[in-house]
């Protein structure tokens, strides 16, 4: 049986942290070790405490969510972190993801979603709702700008399974390649985007208009 995912609640509202903490003390295969309540916290008690997945809210008092990702991905590259905020804003989204956030859920999202978020997060996949996904689709339609790289019919197989939550096993069974090219084509990826993570290599080819 795996150990539980260690997460750690990063919220400003205290009555916030503590209903996910009960949501996932109630759940097996999770546990809460630590609650913070502004950015700068949240990259303090990471360092402390090494969890595997960090719920983040993007908007609290001074370090915000979005510099607290960056200064927790630059300290600890393949850290989890899911964002979870009230905000339907496309815009923080894709900051977000870029920022190297491995989803982004809203407050009212459902149980599942989010436990099924966390843990593809800490697989090191990134897991998008339709709705999400749509909304990148949308923002990137209405302000597409052209695009001097390309990337091949197979990269975008590839990306297509990323952006729909599938692991590189899955796509390689999906493909009928090893799993051992799947990777080589996500590092052909990444180094046309400029990115070292899914989240942000969706993000961007999103901008692009590439899915």
């Amino acid at each position: 049986m795996n150990p539980p995912l260690k997460v750690l609640i990063a919220d400003d509202h205290a009555i916030v942290r503590e209903g996910l903490r009960l949501i996932l003390e109630s759940t097996d295969g999770f546990e809460t070790v630590g609650e913070a309540a502004d950015g700068a916290e949240a990259v303090r008690m990471t360092a402390e405490l090494r969890p595997d997945v960090v719920l983040m809210d993007l908007r609290m008092p001074g370090m915000d969510g979005l510099t607290a990702i960056e200064v927790l991905l630059r300290e600890q590259p393949g850290l989890a972190v899911v964002i979870l905020t009230t905000y339907n804003e496309d815009e923080l989204m894709v900051r977000g993801l870029r920022a190297g956030a491995r989803g982004y859920l809203l407050k009212d999202t459902d149980r599942q979603a989010l436990f099924d978020t966390m843990r593809a997060a800490a697989r090191g996949e990134v897991l998008l709702r339709p709705e999400m996904l749509s909304a990148l689709v949308s923002r990137a339609a209405s302000a597409r700008s052209p695009a001097p790289l390309e990337l091949t019919e197979r990269e975008r197989d590839v990306l297509r399974g990323v952006a729909q939550g599938e692991r590189s096993k899955e796509i390689a069974l999906r493909l009928g390649i090893s799993e051992r090219t799947v990777k080589a084509h996500l590092s052909s990826i990444f180094n046309k985007l400029g990115v070292d993570s899914r989240a942000a290599a969706i993000a961007s080819a999103v901008q692009r208009g590439w899915l």
